[in-house]
Parts: structure tokens; sequence; C-alpha cells
């Protein structure tokens, strides 16, 4: 195929999704036959899904759309072919289990991709990382030793020079030897650091290698139950054999089992790092230590300073709104004079003016704030009563 230039992996990736959209549209007819040809187009479908990355790398014209295009027609492919799967049984048969089966393969794919996507990126993050952390103290070295070498000219004599250590990872080195011993890589690459984030993982079980050299001898990759095989098993042993939801039960339990082993590998794979950046650091690593003011919480306080604090809350600071009042004063209660203390009615507003102030109004200059618990005017009767009366 790479010999035909209308021939790109963005063509095939296009293909493969509508191959698959194929096979979706037996697999909702439900029958034998029908369920034949769309497993037969799955995994035509899927032959082209692994062509389109394989064709880029080949011809050299990959790019990133690409890789997130061919990513999301993989889950639609899926998703539509698990709700064409297992629905078209359910209509068939009226079994509800049909239909949590096809949760639980879009589900499981999607756990399963996007936790293979965030274990990668967090592993490209650590090795970013130690890189970072390693060339900035094989700069401190650097710096160190130009000036222990400007003191030795200045006594004339000449320092020895240390070689410097290229960083390697035991995953690239196992990746281009991969049926080596880790140790044996270890020891070859004397003239650089290797770094393992998986060291903890072989301790644990030193038979892993041993399985893994045999898989690979034989041509068959450790990753035993991922994606693929759970695809293929739902989507064409399961249909071929006639047996759907048990074949898709079992894959799913397998897959479980496969996703929490690499979960629990990641897991070591952390500790591993944390170890090497406490190997790199020169200061003291403060990670997971709590900082000394928030240390004592504020119920330890004692309770001068608790009540010091509350103040201090109240008051007002210096960077605020000038204008700003946290508990606004409310109007003046009214007291009237004992000359109209025992009259009968009030009377007219003007007996009450005098030179420069009015009863029931706040003096000039004086705030207008209220509370919300303030008394009213009218419910004290200076502005009237019930029957309007001034």
């Amino acid at each position: 195929m790479a010999r035909f230039r209308f021939i790109t992996p963005n063509r095939v990736t296009w293909a493969a999704l509508f191959v698959g959209l194929g096979s979706a549209g037996f697999f909702l007819k439900g029958d034998m036959l029908s369920l034949a040809i769309g497993a037969a187009l799955y995994h035509l479908s899927f032959i082209l899904d692994c062509i389109d990355g394989k064709l880029a790398r080949l011809k050299g014209n990959g790019t990133v759309f690409g890789g997130w295009l061919d990513y999301v027609f993989d889950r639609i492919r899926v998703l539509f072919c698990a709700l064409a799967l297992m629905g078209g049984q359910y209509l068939r048969d009226g079994d509800e289990r049909y239909l949590l089966a096809a949760l639980m393969v879009v589900f499981l794919d999607m756990l399963r991709y996007v936790d293979a996507l965030q274990i990668y990126k967090m592993r490209m993050s650590m090795r970013a990382k130690i890189e970072k952390v390693t060339q900035e103290k094989q700069e401190a070295e650097s710096a160190a030793a130009a000036e222990a070498a400007a003191a030795y000219a200045a006594a004339g004599q000449v320092p020895a020079e240390p070689p410097g250590k290229q960083i390697r990872f035991m995953e690239d080195l196992l990746r281009e030897n991969p049926e080596a011993e880790a140790e044996t890589l270890k020891q070859q690459a004397e003239a650089a650091h290797v770094v393992d984030l998986h060291a903890q993982f072989r301790h644990r079980f030193p038979w892993y290698q041993r399985v893994r050299h045999a898989l690979l001898r034989s041509r068959i990759r450790p990753h035993l139950i991922s994606g693929i095989e759970f695809q293929m098993f739902v989507f064409i042993v399961g249909p071929l054999i006639g047996q759907i939801l048990w074949t898709t039960v079992v894959s799913a339990v397998l897959l479980g089992i496969f996703e929490l082993i690499i979960m629990y590998k990641f897991w070591l794979s952390t500790r591993d790092f944390t170890a090497v950046m406490a190997g790199l650091s020169v200061a003291p690593s403060t990670a997971g230590t709590i900082s000394p003011h928030l240390h004592r919480g504020r119920h330890r306080r004692g309770v001068e300073e608790g009540l010091l604090e509350a103040q201090r809350l109240l008051e007002q600071q210096p960077d605020e709104d000038l204008g700003f009042q946290p508990y606004p004063q409310p109007f003046p209660a009214y007291t009237p004079n004992e000359q109209y203390a025992q009259h009968e009615e009030w009377p007219s507003a003007g007996t009450y003016q005098q030179t420069g102030r009015t009863y029931g109004y706040p003096d000039q200059g004086q705030r207008l704030y209220a509370a919300p618990h303030a008394p009213l005017p009218e419910q004290n009767g200076y502005l009237g009563d019930r029957e309007g009366n001034r």
C-alpha cells in the first residue's frame, strides 16, 4: 500500500471507521449469518486500523492530527459496534443482560485507553523531571569543577577532569535489547547513569523477566489481555461461536485483572521515581510534610490568641474600601420631649422644626446606614399613625 501515493494514513483511518460501522450494521440484525459477516468486517476494520500507523511511520508522513483521528475513530467504532451487537441480541431475545454488557464493554474500552494515555503521560513527566534534575546537578558539578580547576591552576597543578556520565533509562535499554538481563545492561552501561523505574517490580516478581523473554522468543507480546484482545473476544470470537454474553464477561474479567496489574506496576514505578529524585536532590525533600505555619490547627491556639484573631478580622484593613462598614449603625431612636409626652395626638410636623434639626431624621453629616434589625420610622410613629395623620 505504501507504493501508492493516493493511499495516505488518514484515508486508511477513515476506511477503518466506515468498515467498522458496516460491521455494526450487520451486528444489529442479530442472526448467525449477520454476526459472522459483522465479525469478518470488524476484523478487516481492525487490520486497517493497525495499518494506518505503520504506513505513517514507513512513509514518514504521520501528523499529530492523524494520531488524534485514529484514537477518536477507534472509540467511535467500539461504541457503535458494542451498542449494535448487544442491542441486536436484546431485540431478538429481550434479555436485559445484553444492555448491561454493552455498558460494560464501552466503559472498559474507555478505561483501558484513558488509563494507558494517562500512565504514558505520567511516565514521560517523571522522565523529564529526572533529566532536568540530573542536568542541573551536572551543571553544578561542572561549575564546582571549574572553580577547583582555577584554584589548581593558580597553584600550578593540573587536576584530573572527571568524565561526565550520560543518563540512560532501563526501559530504553530493555527495548533495544529485549532478551538481555537488566543487571547485565546496567553493568555494560558503565559510562552512563542508568535510572531504573521498574526496580521494585522486578525485585518483587523476579520470574516476570523469564516469562517475558519466553514470550518474546515466541513473538508474543507481554500484554496478553489488553484492548486488542478484549475487542477480539467481544466482536470476533463471541459472534462466531454464538456465545456473546459469556465471552464478553470472561474477557471483561481478564481485562480488569490486567488493568489492576498495570496500575500496581505503575504505583511501584512512582515509588522508584521518589527514591531516584531523593538520591539526585541535594537539599532534603519536603514532599509529604506539613509546613510549620500550618502544623498547629486553630483549635490548638490559646483563647486569647483566638479572640485577637477574630478582632483582627473585624477591624478595617488599610487596603480595604474606606467607606466600608462591617456593622452599620441604625437610625437613632426618637424620644419625644416631655411637653408632648401626654398629648393624645401628635401635632403637625412643623411644630418639631428647630434650627438645624428635625426630630425623626438624622443630623446633618450623620450616617444613613440602617441594620436589618433597626425599627423603621413609621413603626415608631414619627411619620404618621395608622389613620394617616401626621
